[in-house]
């Protein structure tokens, strides 16, 4: 943790603040955060837990989060946001059909109107004398800006400066940022929420904190009246009610010639039933992002969107209508698309926990309402989605990136991550300890892309050649075809991912091999300090005589199934090989469904072709694909 000794200079210092307090540095993070409640009389369990909801106390090697927010009180520094919005970068086809393909995003003008929320690392500077550049490094600086904002705060609503944590409901509500009661009043009661429960984690940095509970917490919301924010839409909304959810839909309507945008009208899930949820950052920020949404010329659609610095959601497009969100359009019609502001990894940014919360509820919401298992093998990042074809491979997106913090993710949505089976498994699931799993990347900066990235924690592992530190990464054909694979953050070619399951191919010593993309992929496991547990399962593998069997990135039906009026789409298999002796876990059966939308009206000419080829999902490489039932077999690797 850095430590910079503050000089207490009475005459530079505004009215408000309190020189005498930090003259002497706290010893760790945990009397920070004592020191700075005792400094500007605010509840130290108030303190703890705001900060808990921004960063989980994390310092973040200093580098900002998705909302240019800095440090674990999430102070928010306008000369950290952009107006950059590359969300149609690439060479990714939004909507995935090769039959009706979408021109290539026109750039979109969309004006930056930066937000109250973003500045609050001015006010705090204000009221405590410190410095941007300390406020935005120094974590007992950091945490003295939180404490003398919210004390800020409770004074402009006319509350008291209390020991009673359930009088500062208000304040908090206001910390989020929010413009919507509703949002402002999500992140004041998860805030609340875990002061009663409690919390204790060792941070990033490796400073360990503790929130004791307060089982008896009482909020006192008539203060949440007084901020006078607005009410959202909440008509329609498909979400949780414990969520911040608005209704801000997605532009739909006709454009020339006999075109229009951007998304299919479906009846899902009566005429075809949703398989997954694709996880994306939007590359850009949330009122830029929803802009490119609402304008039906830009070739993407989704879902959701979730805001970084309260978690708060708007809904674009029905669940039963199909977005052009995942590339892809066997997954498109079978899937629901989430994006979440900020970055794969510029400036290493990173995501706050109260949108993990968020987005976390909204899942679980989704998977039990259209019977969606909570695995990965159906809860997918846009970067586990495969191409259709082996032209289109390379230019799949790579979000949300290594630095989305998978397990995390899965223990708020209620499904944590647990091994199963003993130390020989014949399958494991990636699962590195993520706060202490920092692995080198190279990328994170656009303005010089070959500089190394900070040490951040990440939910990824390297895939090696060799049983060795020093071996050559695995090389992934498609998304490499002439080279090998690199350290870029951008590149998921040779990574595995949390939550993801493998066959075991081999074990040497302190690294294991999986079967990945057709060769044997090692990565460093030690029993000490392991980055991967058991996961028994099912397991494929070609059928006896069988020397290959073709992988597929979607689904397709036979010729045969296709009505006269609807073309055939061709089943193409995908570059890669999976030969006898291979092995990859099974995430469950696929039907072979094509959904033919091509017209603004939903009429006769919206069907779902049904095929009798039986297709079965599998984890094939860092993204999953198909193979046909009727070309391998199914065993069970305990």
């Amino acid at each position: 943790m850095r430590r910079l000794l503050a000089i207490s200079v009475v005459a530079l210092l505004p009215l408000t603040a309190t020189p005498a307090a930090h003259a002497e540095e706290p010893a760790d993070r945990q009397e920070a955060f004592a020191a700075a409640a005792q400094e500007f009389k605010v509840p130290e369990s108030i303190l703890l837990g705001v900060s808990y909801l921004e960063s989980r106390w994390d310092a973040h090697a200093g580098q900002p989060s998705n909302s240019a927010g800095f440090g674990p009180m999430h102070l928010t520094d306008a000369a950290a946001f952009t107006t950059s919005n590359h969300h149609g970068e690439g060479a990714e086809d939004a909507r995935g059909d090769e039959s009706r393909p979408l021109p290539s995003p026109e750039p979109s003008a969309t004006e930056t109107d930066i937000p109250g929320s973003l500045r609050t690392m001015e006010k705090a500077a204000e009221l405590t004398g410190e410095s941007h550049e300390r406020l935005r490094t120094d974590d007992v600086a950091n945490i003295r800006g939180g404490a003398a904002l919210l004390a800020d705060y409770q004074k402009s609503l006319g509350a008291p400066l209390s020991e009673d944590p359930g009088e500062w409901y208000g304040a908090v509500a206001k910390y989020s940022g929010a413009e919507e009661s509703g949002a402002a009043k999500f992140f004041a009661d998860e805030v609340f929420a875990t002061i009663k429960e409690g919390a204790a984690r060792t941070t990033d940095d490796g400073e360990k904190v503790t929130l004791p509970a307060v089982p008896g917490l009482e909020k006192i919301e008539k203060w949440l009246e007084k901020l006078g924010l607005r009410h959202e839409r909440t008509d329609g909304v498909e979400c949780p009610a414990s969520i911040s959810c608005e209704w801000i839909p997605s532009a739909y309507q006709e454009l020339p010639p006999d075109d229009y945008g951007h998304y299919d009208l479906a009846n899902r899930p009566v005429s075809q039933k949703i398989e997954y949820i694709i996880i994306h950052d939007m590359e850009g920020y949330f009122g830029p992002s929803i802009g490119l949404n609402q304008d039906p010329k830009y070739g993407a659609s989704w879902q959701y969107s979730v805001r970084s610095t309260d978690g708060h959601i708007a809904q674009h497009v029905k669940g039963k209508d199909v977005a052009w969100q995942a590339g892809n359009w066997y997954i498109n019609a079978k899937s629901i698309g989430i994006e979440h502001e900020g970055f794969l990894a510029e400036g290493s940014t990173w995501y706050t926990e109260a949108m993990y919360r968020s987005s976390a509820r909204l899942v679980r919401y989704l998977a039990l309402r259209y019977g969606i298992p909570l695995d990965r093998a159906h809860i997918l990042g846009h970067d586990n989605v495969p191409g259709t074809l082996p032209t289109t491979v390379k230019g799949m997106h790579e979000d949300p990136g290594p630095f989305w913090d998978w397990a995390h993710y899965f223990q708020l949505i209620g499904a944590p991550l647990h091994q199963f089976g003993g130390p020989n498994s014949g399958s494991i699931m990636i699962k590195p300890d993520f706060a202490t799993n920092k692995p080198y990347f190279y990328g994170c900066d656009r303005k010089n892309p070959n500089a190394d990235c900070p040490p951040l924690p990440a939910s990824t592992v390297w895939l090696r050649t060799e049983p060795r530190q020093d071996a050559p990464l695995v090389k992934d054909i498609g998304k490499h075809p002439t080279g090998g694979s690199l350290y870029s953050v951008y590149d998921h070619s040779a990574r595995a991912t949390t939550g993801q399951r493998f066959a075991v191919a081999e074990r040497q010593g302190d690294w294991t091999a999986i079967w990945y993309l057709g060769q044997k992929a090692w990565f460093y496991n030690p029993a000490g300090a392991p980055t991967a547990v058991p996961s028994m399962g099912l397991v494929v593998t070609p059928k006896p005589g069988k020397a290959t069997v073709p992988v597929y990135g979607r689904a397709y039906p036979e010729q045969e199934a296709y009505p006269a009026d609807i073309p055939y789409q061709a089943v193409t298999p995908l570059q890669y090989t999976f030969s006898a002796g291979e092995k990859y876990t099974l995430a469950g059966s696929a039907p072979a469904e094509y959904y033919r939308a091509v017209t603004f009206t939903m009429d006769q000419d919206h069907k779902v072709v049904l095929g009798k080829t039986k297709y079965l999902e599998i984890q094939f490489g860092h993204r999953v694909m198909y193979v046909k039932a009727d070309d391998v077999q199914v065993s069970f690797s305990g």
